[in-house]
Protein backbone atom coordinates (compact mmCIF):
# COMPACT_ATOMS: atom_id res chain seq x y z
CA UNK A 1 0.00 0.00 0.00
CA UNK A 2 1.45 3.32 -1.01
CA UNK A 3 2.15 5.59 1.93
CA UNK A 4 1.27 9.25 1.46
CA UNK A 5 3.04 11.87 3.51
CA UNK A 6 1.38 15.20 4.22
CA UNK A 7 4.04 17.80 4.83
CA UNK A 8 3.01 20.66 7.08
CA UNK A 9 5.87 22.80 5.84
CA UNK A 10 4.19 22.86 2.45
CA UNK A 11 1.21 24.61 3.95
CA UNK A 12 3.45 27.31 5.40
CA UNK A 13 5.08 27.72 2.01
CA UNK A 14 1.71 28.23 0.36
CA UNK A 15 0.89 30.97 2.82
CA UNK A 16 4.15 32.70 1.92
CA UNK A 17 3.26 32.37 -1.76
CA UNK A 18 -0.10 34.03 -1.22
CA UNK A 19 -2.24 30.93 -1.82
CA UNK A 20 -4.68 29.86 0.90
CA UNK A 21 -3.11 26.81 2.54
CA UNK A 22 -6.28 25.05 3.62
CA UNK A 23 -7.80 25.46 0.15
CA UNK A 24 -4.77 23.98 -1.60
CA UNK A 25 -3.15 21.32 0.61
CA UNK A 26 -0.25 19.50 -1.02
CA UNK A 27 -0.03 15.74 -0.54
CA UNK A 28 3.40 14.39 -1.44
CA UNK A 29 4.24 10.70 -1.71
CA UNK A 30 7.40 9.37 -0.10
CA UNK A 31 9.16 8.78 -3.44
CA UNK A 32 8.72 12.44 -4.34
CA UNK A 33 9.91 13.54 -0.89
CA UNK A 34 13.10 11.53 -1.39
CA UNK A 35 13.59 13.00 -4.85
CA UNK A 36 13.14 16.53 -3.53
CA UNK A 37 15.69 15.85 -0.81
CA UNK A 38 18.13 14.50 -3.41
CA UNK A 39 17.73 17.67 -5.49
CA UNK A 40 18.20 19.87 -2.42
CA UNK A 41 21.39 17.96 -1.57
CA UNK A 42 22.71 18.60 -5.08
CA UNK A 43 22.00 22.30 -4.70
CA UNK A 44 23.76 22.38 -1.33
CA UNK A 45 26.81 20.67 -2.83
CA UNK A 46 26.89 22.83 -5.97
CA UNK A 47 25.91 26.19 -4.54
CA UNK A 48 23.61 28.65 -6.25
CA UNK A 49 26.08 31.03 -7.89
CA UNK A 50 26.81 28.88 -10.98
CA UNK A 51 23.28 28.39 -12.31
CA UNK A 52 24.24 26.61 -15.56
CA UNK A 53 26.17 23.94 -13.65
CA UNK A 54 23.48 23.75 -11.00
CA UNK A 55 20.66 23.26 -13.52
CA UNK A 56 22.69 20.63 -15.36
CA UNK A 57 23.42 18.67 -12.19
CA UNK A 58 19.86 18.92 -10.91
CA UNK A 59 18.33 17.85 -14.22
CA UNK A 60 20.79 14.95 -14.48
CA UNK A 61 19.28 13.55 -11.28
CA UNK A 62 15.95 13.16 -13.09
CA UNK A 63 17.34 11.36 -16.15
CA UNK A 64 15.38 8.14 -16.53
CA UNK A 65 12.33 9.47 -14.65
CA UNK A 66 9.24 8.01 -16.36
CA UNK A 67 7.14 10.28 -18.57
CA UNK A 68 3.60 11.06 -17.45
CA UNK A 69 1.14 12.99 -19.59
CA UNK A 70 -0.88 15.91 -18.25
CA UNK A 71 0.48 15.71 -14.73
CA UNK A 72 -1.25 18.83 -13.40
CA UNK A 73 -4.84 18.74 -12.12
CA UNK A 74 -7.35 21.51 -12.70
CA UNK A 75 -9.63 23.03 -15.33
CA UNK A 76 -12.39 25.56 -15.72
CA UNK A 77 -14.71 23.08 -14.01
CA UNK A 78 -12.29 21.23 -11.71
CA UNK A 79 -10.59 22.97 -8.83
CA UNK A 80 -6.86 23.45 -9.28
CA UNK A 81 -4.67 21.21 -7.14
CA UNK A 82 -1.06 21.84 -6.23
CA UNK A 83 0.64 18.79 -7.71
CA UNK A 84 4.10 17.84 -6.41
CA UNK A 85 4.80 14.44 -7.97
CA UNK A 86 8.30 13.53 -9.09
CA UNK A 87 7.50 9.86 -9.76
CA UNK A 88 6.57 10.86 -13.31
CA UNK A 89 6.98 14.15 -15.17
CA UNK A 90 5.75 15.77 -18.34
CA UNK A 91 7.92 18.25 -20.20
CA UNK A 92 6.61 21.28 -18.29
CA UNK A 93 6.69 19.77 -14.80
CA UNK A 94 10.23 18.55 -15.47
CA UNK A 95 11.25 22.16 -16.03
CA UNK A 96 9.41 23.67 -13.09
CA UNK A 97 10.70 21.08 -10.60
CA UNK A 98 14.28 21.76 -11.74
CA UNK A 99 13.87 25.53 -11.69
CA UNK A 100 12.28 25.41 -8.23
CA UNK A 101 15.05 23.16 -6.88
CA UNK A 102 17.69 25.52 -8.27
CA UNK A 103 16.29 28.31 -6.07
CA UNK A 104 15.45 26.36 -2.89
CA UNK A 105 17.42 25.47 0.24
CA UNK A 106 14.78 23.30 1.93
CA UNK A 107 11.45 21.55 1.26
CA UNK A 108 9.14 24.39 2.15
CA UNK A 109 11.15 26.81 0.01
CA UNK A 110 11.05 24.28 -2.85
CA UNK A 111 7.26 24.32 -2.81
CA UNK A 112 7.19 28.09 -2.43
CA UNK A 113 9.42 28.44 -5.52
CA UNK A 114 7.36 25.88 -7.41
CA UNK A 115 4.20 27.90 -6.82
CA UNK A 116 5.96 31.07 -7.98
CA UNK A 117 7.20 29.32 -11.15
CA UNK A 118 3.93 27.62 -11.98
CA UNK A 119 1.36 30.32 -11.15
CA UNK A 120 1.02 34.02 -11.95
CA UNK A 121 1.57 36.01 -8.76
CA UNK A 122 1.66 32.73 -6.81
CA UNK A 123 -2.12 32.21 -7.06
CA UNK A 124 -2.87 28.48 -7.20
CA UNK A 125 -5.77 28.71 -9.65
CA UNK A 126 -6.29 27.18 -13.09
CA UNK A 127 -6.74 30.57 -14.77
CA UNK A 128 -3.51 31.78 -13.15
CA UNK A 129 -1.41 28.78 -14.18
CA UNK A 130 1.43 29.59 -16.59
CA UNK A 131 0.10 27.42 -19.40
CA UNK A 132 2.48 28.78 -22.03
CA UNK A 133 6.27 28.50 -22.16
CA UNK A 134 6.73 32.21 -22.82
CA UNK A 135 4.76 32.99 -19.65
CA UNK A 136 8.02 32.26 -17.82
CA UNK A 137 9.58 35.33 -19.44
CA UNK A 138 6.55 37.64 -19.31
CA UNK A 139 4.37 36.90 -16.27
CA UNK A 140 5.12 37.39 -12.58
CA UNK A 141 7.18 35.91 -11.14
CA UNK A 142 9.47 35.95 -14.18
CA UNK A 143 11.79 32.95 -14.13
CA UNK A 144 13.71 33.63 -17.35
CA UNK A 145 14.54 36.09 -20.11
CA UNK A 146 13.67 35.43 -23.75
CA UNK A 147 17.01 35.59 -25.58
CA UNK A 148 15.84 34.11 -28.89
CA UNK A 149 16.18 37.32 -30.90
CA UNK A 150 19.77 37.85 -29.74
CA UNK A 151 20.94 34.45 -30.98
CA UNK A 152 20.44 34.86 -34.72
CA UNK A 153 19.59 37.49 -37.35
CA UNK A 154 17.30 34.84 -38.83
CA UNK A 155 14.94 35.09 -35.84
CA UNK A 156 11.32 35.74 -36.82
CA UNK A 157 8.69 37.42 -34.64
CA UNK A 158 4.99 36.64 -35.02
CA UNK A 159 2.11 38.04 -32.97
CA UNK A 160 0.05 35.20 -31.61
CA UNK A 161 -3.28 35.08 -29.80
CA UNK A 162 -2.35 32.50 -27.20
CA UNK A 163 -5.14 30.08 -26.31
CA UNK A 164 -7.24 30.99 -29.38
CA UNK A 165 -7.76 28.20 -31.91
CA UNK A 166 -7.91 28.98 -35.61
CA UNK A 167 -11.62 28.07 -35.62
CA UNK A 168 -12.40 30.61 -32.89
CA UNK A 169 -12.55 28.14 -30.01
CA UNK A 170 -10.27 27.96 -27.00
CA UNK A 171 -7.69 25.36 -26.13
CA UNK A 172 -8.26 26.06 -22.44
CA UNK A 173 -11.77 27.24 -21.50
CA UNK A 174 -11.58 29.58 -18.54
CA UNK A 175 -8.20 30.99 -19.55
CA UNK A 176 -8.17 34.41 -21.28
CA UNK A 177 -6.64 34.89 -24.73
CA UNK A 178 -3.34 36.78 -24.56
CA UNK A 179 -1.79 38.60 -27.52
CA UNK A 180 1.97 38.07 -27.49
CA UNK A 181 4.88 38.55 -29.89
CA UNK A 182 6.64 35.18 -30.18
CA UNK A 183 10.17 35.13 -31.55
CA UNK A 184 11.57 31.91 -32.95
CA UNK A 185 14.58 30.77 -34.95
CA UNK A 186 13.65 28.40 -37.79
CA UNK A 187 15.40 25.07 -37.27
CA UNK A 188 17.18 25.36 -40.61
CA UNK A 189 18.86 28.54 -39.31
CA UNK A 190 20.09 27.01 -36.06
CA UNK A 191 23.64 26.70 -37.33
CA UNK A 192 26.90 26.08 -35.50
CA UNK A 193 27.08 29.68 -34.33
CA UNK A 194 23.63 29.57 -32.77
CA UNK A 195 24.31 26.22 -31.13
CA UNK A 196 27.59 27.51 -29.70
CA UNK A 197 25.79 30.54 -28.26
CA UNK A 198 23.39 28.33 -26.34
CA UNK A 199 24.40 27.78 -22.72
CA UNK A 200 24.01 24.80 -20.49
CA UNK A 201 20.87 25.44 -18.46
CA UNK A 202 19.01 27.38 -21.15
CA UNK A 203 15.36 26.42 -21.49
CA UNK A 204 14.39 25.52 -25.05
CA UNK A 205 10.91 25.28 -26.53
CA UNK A 206 9.87 23.70 -29.84
CA UNK A 207 8.09 26.48 -31.72
CA UNK A 208 4.81 25.68 -33.45
CA UNK A 209 3.19 27.69 -36.26
CA UNK A 210 -0.21 26.48 -35.07
CA UNK A 211 -2.60 29.27 -34.07
CA UNK A 212 -2.91 29.96 -30.36
CA UNK A 213 0.21 28.14 -29.18
CA UNK A 214 3.83 29.19 -28.69
CA UNK A 215 5.59 25.82 -28.31
CA UNK A 216 4.66 22.14 -28.20
CA UNK A 217 7.53 20.77 -26.12
CA UNK A 218 10.20 22.09 -23.76
CA UNK A 219 13.47 20.96 -22.22
CA UNK A 220 16.94 22.01 -21.13
CA UNK A 221 20.10 22.61 -23.16
CA UNK A 222 23.25 20.84 -21.97
CA UNK A 223 26.53 21.54 -23.73
CA UNK A 224 28.72 18.42 -23.96
CA UNK A 225 32.15 17.70 -25.54
CA UNK A 226 30.34 16.23 -28.56
CA UNK A 227 27.84 19.07 -28.93
CA UNK A 228 24.64 20.29 -27.30
CA UNK A 229 21.94 17.90 -26.18
CA UNK A 230 18.28 18.54 -25.44
CA UNK A 231 17.43 17.12 -22.00
CA UNK A 232 13.67 16.54 -21.98
CA UNK A 233 10.80 14.44 -20.70
CA UNK A 234 10.12 12.58 -23.93
CA UNK A 235 6.71 11.12 -24.78
CA UNK A 236 8.12 9.14 -27.70
CA UNK A 237 7.38 5.43 -27.34
CA UNK A 238 11.08 4.64 -27.76
CA UNK A 239 11.89 6.81 -24.72
CA UNK A 240 8.95 7.61 -22.44
CA UNK A 241 11.27 9.06 -19.83
CA UNK A 242 13.67 11.96 -19.27
CA UNK A 243 16.44 11.58 -21.85
CA UNK A 244 19.27 13.45 -23.55
CA UNK A 245 18.62 13.88 -27.28
CA UNK A 246 21.35 15.31 -29.55
CA UNK A 247 20.11 18.80 -30.39
CA UNK A 248 20.89 18.38 -34.09
CA UNK A 249 18.63 15.31 -34.18
CA UNK A 250 15.84 17.11 -32.37
CA UNK A 251 16.02 20.17 -34.65
CA UNK A 252 15.24 17.93 -37.61
CA UNK A 253 11.83 17.20 -36.09
CA UNK A 254 10.57 20.71 -35.21
CA UNK A 255 9.90 23.95 -37.15
CA UNK A 256 11.94 26.22 -34.90
CA UNK A 257 13.08 27.03 -31.37
CA UNK A 258 12.36 29.55 -28.63
CA UNK A 259 15.09 30.02 -26.02
CA UNK A 260 14.69 31.33 -22.48
CA UNK A 261 17.66 31.96 -20.18
CA UNK A 262 17.00 31.46 -16.46
CA UNK A 263 17.25 34.52 -14.24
Amino acid sequence: MRIIVRILLVLAALLCAGAPALAYPAVIDETSVRKIDELLAVRAETGSSNRPELIERLSARLLGTPYGANMLVGSATQREQLVVDLRRVDCFTFLDYIDAASRAADRDQFVNELVADRYIDGQVEFAQRKHFFTDWATRERRAATDITASLSPAAITTTKHLNAKADGGLYLPGVPVVDRAITQIPSGSVDGGVQAALRTGDYLGAYTPEAGLDVTHVGIIVQTPTGPVFRNASSLAANYQVVDTPLSDYLATVPGIVVLRPL
